[in-house]
């Protein structure tokens, strides 16, 4: 099964007390049992901010049917990050290069 994502965001919330960066997005996994992460990949020369998709299988039975979740990347503090690409198993998934700027 191909990996299917969708309703990509990027946001840099720079209001007083609450300044962050946050990526966000829907992962279609294959059954309930698996948790999407995303995590700052070891490739970092790219001309975007690389994360890692993964896709963590949980212990015992879960339902087979495929299940929508959301997955999200924050940190906080001040950042001028331009893209981001999102990347799963060595490939380039999604790029998102509209960030929503919050002052």
């Amino acid at each position: 099964m191909s990996t299917q994502t969708k309703n990509w965001t990027v946001q840099i919330d720079r209001m007083p007390g609450a300044a962050s960066f946050r990526v966000f997005g829907t992962v279609t996994v294959a059954n309930s049992g698996i948790t999407p992460k995303l995590v700052p990949s070891e490739v970092q020369d790219t001309p975007f901010l690389p994360l890692e998709l993964i896709l963590e299988p949980a212990n015992g039975v879960s339902m087979q049917v495929l299940t929508d979740k959301v997955v999200e990347y924050k940190i906080p503090g001040n950042h001028d990050i331009t893209s981001v690409g999102i990347l799963y198993n060595g490939g380039l998934l999604h790029y998102i290069d509209e960030i929503q700027l919050t002052e």
